[in-house]
């Protein structure tokens, strides 16, 4: 449980009244064949990691809060970084949140790595509506120049620390992408497909 409020999408009792042949069960545990790596992940063992991953953001959370009350005005780059990494770990956990009470979705378990790369991706495209303005955040200033290069800087490392990560870890991001790239590919086909054939029977009706 998060926060000891938020509460796990696939609970232990829904694993076991479960009838999804894509559940599988074994001497470890619940687990299912992740959809972007076809690896083992274990239930339990994807919710235990989300739920370090969280503490460990919510504790960098309040250093940030009390380091921001503290610093001074004149000391803007200092709270541009402080900004920037607030950005980065209020994104972070509102993903985890996100992730962790999704019940409806296997797709969202995943290998550690695997949700790495995905909370990696959704920093860039966040990244880029804040250089856009489209983005209301508390931790964006009217000129958000400064927090938008510290973004860029910090990004990687702040994951890899609040994850315990190695670097190397996201070195395999092309996974994610590329599925998404794969299946979407795919449903362009299937829709193309599918328009030639309602052209073609639309056309003999009007013979």
């Amino acid at each position: 449980m998060l926060e000891g409020r938020y509460q796990r999408g696939f609970s232990q009792e829904r694993l076991e009244s479960t009838n999804d042949p894509k559940i599988r069960k074994d001497d470890h545990g619940y687990y299912i064949m992740s959809l972007s790596e076809n690896s083992k992940v274990y239930f339990d063992d994807f919710y235990h990691f989300l739920e370090l991953a969280y503490d460990n953001a919510n504790k960098e959370k309040a250093r940030l809060s009390e380091k921001l009350m503290t610093t001074t005005t004149e000391f803007n780059e200092s709270i541009a970084y402080f900004r920037a990494k607030a950005v980065i770990i209020d994104l972070l956990m509102k993903n985890i949140r996100r992730f962790y009470t999704d019940g409806a979705n296997l797709g969202i378990i995943m290998t550690p790595w695997c949700f790495g790369t995905v909370i990696l991706e959704k920093i860039e495209v966040y990244r880029e509506r804040i250089s856009k303005g489209e983005v209301q955040d508390a931790n964006i200033p009217d000129y958000p120049y400064y927090v938008v290069n510290y973004i860029d800087e910090i990004y990687k490392i702040v994951l890899l620390e609040l994850f315990d990560f190695p670097e190397k870890a996201f070195q395999m991001r092309w996974q994610y992408s590329e599925l998404l790239k794969k299946y979407s590919k795919i449903l362009t086909n299937i829709t193309t497909s599918l328009n030639s054939v309602m052209s073609t029977i639309k056309n003999y009706n009007t013979q």
